[in-house]
């Protein structure tokens, strides 16, 4: 009924537009009231728990950041059967990000292209969010995405990550360092040369203080990675992760490439997901377990629309996988879906 009915008036709404009437939708099915409704969009979860990172998800499937920037639906996107919600990407202060439209559906190629620059209100906005989701009950596993505000230059880069580090660590369960956005002018930089060994140790080091001051273990300290890489940029990436004692990957965020693509927006500028993603992000993942020995956890992110398609991240050497652009398509009851499809193909 999704497929057929909703999303093609949803498509004749602007894209940003229509995201947020999705996330007031999911505020409200997070309340006591709504609650039941999105209980009954998912479905029957079964459980199938992963440990990694010293955590314990309740299943393999995760949203990936950028659909809750805010921390404003993390509970209610848990509710329709995602094991683990990555929110932000925050930023130190508040963010409008680039001017619109700046979200454009391919839909004949499953896919978006977004060039929305970090909009967010801000890490100190989310705090309190962050704290109250600490002190209630909940079964999923929170990520929070640290990114840098537009102006600061990469050489002082760490300290905008450090500072939104500081703001959340007492909530989040694992922190993602995103460096990978190409929305942010020279962001990419950071994945290679001086810069990144630079960030990365200022950021372990920055872990051990903070778990010392709080009396808490370390947070996971993860990086996002773009697909664009050349195996050698990679490698160089793998080698500063091991060194500096990074946790995990997680492979891969948009990509600048436009091969192939069938629908008319297809030129326009920003970072491309969904199912194009699919095999080059399934490659990075092969490639990462292979260079590590397996190693290093990943997360596999990328064109995942099918239990099949987990399954192709899981079998290459992913340990977790995350999805945002599908469920645009597929519409609430995809992550149910998906992870009895799963539970079926594990029993069977």
């Amino acid at each position: 009924m999704y497929r057929r009915l909703i999303f093609p008036l949803l498509s004749q709404v602007d894209p940003e537009t229509a995201h947020e009437r999705t996330l007031s939708l999911l505020e409200y099915g997070q309340s006591w009231a709504g609650r039941p409704l999105l209980h009954r969009l998912a479905g029957k979860i079964p459980r199938q728990p992963v440990k990694v990172f010293g955590l314990t998800f309740p299943n393999v499937l995760g949203m990936a950041a950028g659909f809750d920037k805010d921390v404003r639906v993390a509970v209610g996107l848990a509710a329709l059967g995602f094991g683990h919600v990555e929110v932000g990407t925050l930023t130190p202060r508040p963010q409008a990000g680039n001017s619109r439209p700046r979200i454009f559906r391919l839909a004949l190629d499953k896919a978006l292209i977004n060039r929305m620059g970090f909009p967010n209100e801000g890490v100190e906005t989310a705090v309190p969010r962050l704290k109250s989701l600490s002190q209630q009950p909940h079964n999923f596993v929170l990520g929070v995405s640290l990114g840098k505000q537009k102006e600061t230059p990469l050489e002082e880069a760490d300290q905008d990550y450090i500072a939104v580090m500081q703001a959340v660590y007492p909530y989040a369960n694992y922190l993602a360092v995103n460096i990978s956005s190409p929305n942010t002018p020279g962001l990419r930089d950071l994945q290679g040369g001086d810069y990144l060994g630079h960030l990365l140790r200022a950021l372990t080091a920055e872990n051990q203080k903070l778990a010392y001051q709080h009396q808490l273990p370390p947070r996971p300290l993860l990086v996002k990675i773009a697909p664009d890489l050349t195996w050698a940029e990679l490698d160089e990436i793998l080698t500063a992760v091991q060194d500096t004692g990074i946790d995990g990957i997680i492979a891969a965020n948009t990509t600048l490439s436009r091969d192939g693509l069938l629908s008319a927006a297809s030129e326009e500028a920003g970072g491309l997901s969904g199912r194009p993603l699919a095999d080059r992000s399934t490659e990075i993942i092969a490639h990462i377990h292979r260079e590590t020995d397996g190693r290093l956890p990943i997360i596999g992110v990328g064109g995942i629309f099918t239990a099949a398609d987990i399954c192709a991240k899981l079998d290459v050497g992913a340990t977790l996988v995350q999805l945002y652009t599908a469920l645009i398509y597929e519409g609430p009851t995809l992550p149910g879906r998906l992870l009895r499809e799963m539970g079926k193909r594990q029993a069977g």
